[in-house]
C-alpha cells in the first residue's frame, strides 16, 4: 500500500487538496496521510479542521508555523518555522510520496522538506505565470518536484521547458475544478437563501435580497512585491465601489505580506464612510462562495478565482492589479489597473455584458481521480533530479 502525504495550508488550498484526498481514500491501492498547517489551522483565516471533519476526511499530523505581522520578514520565518516542524512529521509518518498543491508560500516548507529527505514530491498547479512572490515559489516548488500535475496544456509545456521530464508531466486540470463541477451541479436543488446566508456566516452590515438585487463581489489580496503599496490599491477599489454604490460582499485579505495594509484601508474607509452598500466578511466556506460568483453582478480584485473558477462558471470579472499578471485568462475577464477610473469602467462594461459561457481552461472537474490513478501506477520515482534537455 503505496502511503500518500497531502498537506494543506489553507482553506482556499484546501478546496483543491480536497478531492485529492477523498480520491486516495477511494482508491484500493493508496493510503492517505493528512497534514495540515499554515493559515488552515487559523480561526480568522477558516480554520478547516471542522470541514475535514463534515467530508470524512482524516488529520494524521497538524503543526502551526504562522508568525502574526503580515510582512516579508514575517512570512519567511513563518516558512522557515514550517520546514523545521514538517520535516519532523515527515520523520515519523514516513510517506512514500508528498502531495503539494499551489504556490502559497506555507506549501514551501513541506516541499523543500520532502525533497531533503528524499520523498518524491507530487505538485500540482505549476507551471502557470503570475505575479507576486507566488511566481517564484511555484516554479522553485517545480525543480524540487518530480512528479508534476499541471492544470492545463498550456502550463505542462512550460514545465518541460523548465528541463523537468515530459515523462513526470501529466496535465490532469486544477482539482479545485472538481469541486466546483460538484457543487455547480448540487446548487441546482438547493437554492441560496439571503436570510441564512447572512445569519450563519455573521458578517459586517446590512443583509440584502441575494436573489432579487444585484451585488457585487470583492475579493482582493496583499502583492508581496509591492509590500507598502497595498492600502493604496485597496483604497483606490473602495472608492471606485464607493462611486457605483451597489450592495458589494467583500471579504478580508489572505495572510500575506500586505495583509494588514489592506485590512487598517478597508476598516478606515468603513469608518470614515459607514457605508450601507458594503458587507464585510472575515472569510466564507468554498460552497458559499462558489454559489456567490454563480450569483453577483461582476467579481471584483486579484484573486486567482476569478481566472480559475471564473472562466468555468462564467462569472464576469474583473481583475485589478499585477497580482495575476500572465496567467491564461478566459473571455469572462477584463483587466484594470488600481485606479478607481480603470476599475470604473472595467465593471461597467462587464456590467453590460452579463454572464459569459464555460470555459474549462484549468480543467474539466476530474482532476483528483486522475492524479490518484497515476499516483499508484507509478510504481518507481527517480529521486535524482536531471535537468531534460
Amino acid at each position: 500500500m503505496k502511503k500518500v502525504l497531502v498537506f494543506t495550508g489553507s482553506r482556499a488550498n484546501y478546496s483543491s487538496t480536497r478531492t485529492i484526498m477523498k480520491a486516495i481514500m477511494a482508491h484500493p491501492e493508496l493510503q492517505l496521510q493528512s497534514v495540515v498547517g499554515g493559515v488552515a489551522l487559523l480561526e480568522r483565516y477558516g480554520n478547516i479542521e471542522g470541514l475535514m471533519e463534515e467530508d470524512g476526511i482524516p488529520i494524521h499530523s497538524k503543526f502551526h508555523m504562522i508568525v502574526e505581522g503580515e510582512t516579508p520578514t514575517t512570512m519567511a520565518k513563518s516558512t522557515g518555522l514550517g520546514l523545521i516542524d514538517v520535516s519532523m512529521i515527515f520523520d515519523n509518518l514516513k510517506p512514500d510520496v508528498v502531495v503539494i498543491v499551489g504556490d502559497r508560500f506555507d506549501v514551501l516548507a513541506p516541499a523543500i522538506a520532502a525533497a531533503y529527505m528524499n520523498i518524491p514530491v507530487a505538485h500540482t498547479m505549476g507551471g502557470e505565470v503570475s505575479g507576486t512572490i507566488d511566481e517564484s515559489i511555484r516554479h522553485a516548488i517545480t525543480k524540487f518536484a518530480h512528479i508534476h500535475f499541471p492544470a492545463n496544456e498550456d502550463a505542462k509545456q512550460r514545465i518541460i521547458k523548465l528541463g523537468e521530464d515530459p515523462k513526470m508531466v501529466f496535465a490532469v486540470g486544477c482539482p479545485r475544478m472538481d469541486l466546483v463541477r460538484e457543487k455547480l451541479e448540487s446548487f441546482k436543488s438547493s437554492p441560496l437563501k439571503s436570510l441564512e446566508f447572512f445569519a450563519k456566516n455573521k458578517g459586517v452590515g446590512t443583509p440584502f435580497d441575494l436573489e432579487s438585487e444585484p451585488f457585487l463581489l470583492v475579493s482582493q489580496h496583499p502583492v508581496t512585491t509591492e509590500f507598502g503599496k497595498n492600502r493604496i490599491a485597496i483604497e483606490e477599489t473602495l472608492y471606485a465601489l464607493k462611486e457605483m454604490k451597489m450592495n458589494t460582499i467583500m471579504l478580508w485579505p489572505n495572510a500575506d505580506a500586505g495583509s494588514d495594509e489592506i485590512s487598517k484601508g478597508i476598516r478606515s474607509f468603513r469608518e470614515k464612510y459607514n457605508p450601507e452598500w458594503l458587507h464585510l466578511f472575515t472569510n466564507l466556506p468554498f460552497d458559499i462562495y462558489l454559489r456567490l460568483m454563480t450569483k453577483t453582478a461582476c467579481l471584483i480584485g486579484n484573486s486567482s478565482s476569478g481566472v480559475r473558477e471564473g472562466a468555468f462558471i462564467g462569472t464576469p470579472t474583473v481583475d485589478v492589479g499585477s497580482r495575476q499578471q500572465s496567467r491564461l485568462k478566459g473571455k469572462n475577464l477584463v483587466e484594470a489597473f488600481s485606479q478607481r477610473e480603470s476599475i470604473i469602467d472595467a465593471v461597467k462594461k462587464q456590467l453590460t455584458h452579463g454572464r459569459y459561457e464555460s470555459q474549462a481552461l484549468y480543467g474539466e472537474g476530474v482532476a483528483g481521480s486522475k492524479i490518484a490513478n497515476i499516483l499508484s501506477e507509478l510504481h518507481v520515482i527517480d529521486i535524482q533530479k536531471v535537468i531534460k534537455y
